[in-house]
């Protein structure tokens, strides 16, 4: 028996610390990183309970599919905690019995104990609230949030119980360190030679190199419900997961064709009755093309204003099918050209700013708007301002968020955001109230035309977006409280307002008003593509140029540009993957979509979806109901969607996508 130490002070008086021995399997200090391990696993098993519930609730599962989700999610829960105590675990290997025996590292290691199930248990509150909002674990969203902690941690404060589920945490945290405390400085005392401990770590470590070698996120992949694989899946492994894969290498992970295959089938998707291919056009662009739109009359020029519509889907917008929360928007439509079947590339706001304005597929795992090599890109700037206009992005917020200001300033645009504009009367973490915002969008037009130059801007909002906190005295809007249908009514009330000052206007008629949604609400059902989440409106207003109309086609927010040039009869030179919706035949129309690390193509009421890892499905899309079902194999579509991201993805990485005439 070795020498008895005396307990560190918040240890009750009198206890030993034995030093046993001849015991081949005891883990003497290694018992704390158990116990660490053991309170992970019990907290993600929680987790999953908990959400396959909700899940099933909701009808996103149904009660086969939970045998699978808790044996599968036990595996990546366990797989898992081992990664999070590995720390530990080479703490206590590494650290000797002398220090471990010293009170201040002991009441350090009871304290790091209580930390670590409190964050623990925070989690298990952060991931129901990331479900809520997006039916998945952590994923790519998790880890594009971080990086802007100023918007992100603002708006997580003011929209969820951070304070009390950080209280709760501690208190589970410090409650379970006091009731281990003397076992915790027991088993820290305990004397397991340097060698043993090296043992289990090796068994630790060797259980993590098989896990990287036998499993992924692909594992818990289940079919065609989306939320069943996520649910057993663990949020830290999949937030994890997606901060390593941030920067994928497309064509190694993804279905692909030979290049000149690939190349030849996108000419063939892109090219319409007014195109003609530049095969000497720059760099060799294989989508180098002339767009002819003189048959249609005159080049026009007037003033083009864009508002890209945070969070604005079609199913709130009662002219386009939705819930009839928009009466101004609906007024509006009423005398424009209205296209009902368009659809998002993204569920986020870069990846709406990517399409309309760049006409790029939405190649995963990040929009350009904030990848390396975005500057100079070829984009609506760079015809804008050929034509002679200088182009303006005007945004609510801070425009550093998601590399904004930077990306539309390198591609020919001038970027203003709320730096730039008056102390609003009311703001929230996200940015000024969209009332404001228009307030001064309209006065940048008004000096813009009294220098005589030509209004060419995209006005981004950011009102309807969580923590939905409004300015007082909209009728109809709590201020707060009200939530997403409170969002839509309220930037609703903002278009309404802008487009009443609008009309007063001498240049109106003079005026082309753009409204599109930058995404969908969120990201609703257990489909990999939930493809009904995606429809947002896209409404062209030119009472002195177009009359109104339903445009039924299925199009692509990649697809807005082409069309809007199109109606203004400009002739160019263009590289982008956009299509004009107005010259399309109704059957030649197809969507594409990105969710998560899956990129998908639409044509009909067929959808190919391009996974991961290689992956490919074909489904049957019901319009009526929002529902896929499996489908066989359509070949020809797979592989135009394999052509079309992958060329994309090659054209952009080899700097072909970028203005051969920069802005």
């Amino acid at each position: 028996m070795s020498r008895v130490v005396s307990a560190p002070a918040f240890v009750r008086a009198g206890e030993n610390h034995p030093s046993h021995s001849g015991c081949a399997w005891r883990l003497g200090p290694l018992k704390v990183v158990v116990w660490l391990w053991l309170a992970f696993v019990l907290a993600s098993s929680l987790t999953r309970l908990g959400l396959t519930g909700l899940s099933l609730a909701q009808l996103l599962v149904a009660w086969p599919d939970v045998p699978r989700i808790l044996g599968l999610g036990l595996l990546f829960d366990v797989v898992t905690g081992l990664y999070v105590c590995m720390p530990f675990l080479f703490g206590a290997w590494l650290t000797p019995l002398s220090w471990r025996r010293r009170r201040g590292p002991a009441a350090v290691a009871v304290v790091l104990f209580g930390l670590a199930v409190a964050i623990f248990v925070y989690l298990m509150a952060a991931e129901y609230f990331f479900f809520d909002e997006f039916n998945a674990r952590f994923n790519y969203v998790a880890v594009e949030y971080l990086i802007y902690p100023t918007e992100v941690f603002g708006n997580i404060r003011d929209s969820y119980p951070v304070y009390q589920a950080t209280l709760l945490a501690l208190a589970v945290g410090a409650a379970c360190a006091w009731r281990l405390r003397t076992r915790i400085v027991q088993s820290l005392a305990e004397d397991l030679p340097l060698r043993q401990r090296g043992l289990w770590a090796g068994v630790a470590v060797a259980a993590m190199v098989l896990s990287l070698l036998a499993m992924n996120l692909e594992t818990a992949a289940s079919g065609t419900n989306r939320v069943a694989g996520d649910l057993a899946s663990n949020g830290i492994y999949a937030f994890f997961s997606a901060a390593r894969n941030s920067d994928i290498d497309y064509a190694r992970y993804y279905a692909t064709l030979p290049p000149d295959a690939a190349a030849a089938r996108v000419r063939a998707m892109v090219a319409q009755d007014n195109t003609r291919f530049l095969d000497s056009g720059p760099a060799g662009h294989p989508l180098a093309r002339h767009v002819d739109n003189s048959d249609r009359g005159a080049v026009r020029t007037p003033h083009v204003i864009i508002l890209l519509q945070e969070s604005l889907g079609s199913e709130f917008v009662g002219s386009f099918g939705g819930r009839e929360l928009t009466p101004n928007i609906d007024r509006i439509a009423a005398d424009s050209i209205r296209f009902d079947k368009l659809y998002a590339s993204g569920t986020r706001t870069v990846r709406g700013m990517e399409a309309v304005v760049t006409a790029l597929p939405p190649v995963p795992p990040e929009a350009v708007v904030k990848r390396r090599g975005y500057a100079g890109l070829f984009n609506l700037a760079t015809l804008a301002s050929q034509a002679g206009y200088i182009p303006t992005f005007i945004y609510g917020g801070y425009g550093s968020f998601d590399n904004m200001n930077a990306f539309f300033s390198e591609n020919g645009w001038r970027a203003i955001d709320r730096t730039d504009m008056p102390k609003a009367h009311f703001s929230n973490i996200w940015g000024i109230a969209d009332d404001e915002l228009m307030d001064n969008a309209l006065r940048q037009f008004d000096a813009q035309i009294a220098r005589g130059e030509r209004v060419f801007s995209v006005v981004m909002s950011t009102s309807n977006h969580k923590p939905f906190t409004f300015p007082e005295g909209v009728p109809g809007v709590p201020s707060t409280g009200g939530g997403r249908d409170a969002g839509v009514r309220y930037a609703d009330y903002a278009i309404g307002h802008f487009f009443d000052q609008l009309k007063q206007r001498p240049w109106y008629r003079d005026t082309v008003l753009v409204i599109v949604g930058d995404h969908g609400a969120r990201v609703y059902g257990r489909e990999q593509i939930p493809v009904a989440n995606y429809a947002v409106p896209f409404i062209i207003h030119a009472p002195g140029y177009a009359a109104s109309q339903t445009v039924s086609t299925l199009a692509s927010q990649i697809d807005v540009a082409p069309t809007l040039l199109g109606l203004l009869h400009w002739s160019y030179d263009t590289q982008w993957f956009g299509r004009d919706i107005l010259r399309m035949a109704r059957q030649d129309g197809y969507a594409m979509f990105n969710h998560n690390r899956d990129v998908a193509l639409l044509r009909g009421t067929h959808l190919a979806t391009l996974g991961f890892r290689a992956t490919q499905q074909t489904e049957t899309y019901d319009p009526g109901n929002g529902r896929l079902t499996p489908a066989a194999a359509d070949t020809d579509l797979q592989q135009d969607a394999s052509a079309m991201f992958q060329l994309a993805d090659q054209l952009f990485h080899s700097g072909a996508q970028y203005a051969h005439h920069k802005p």
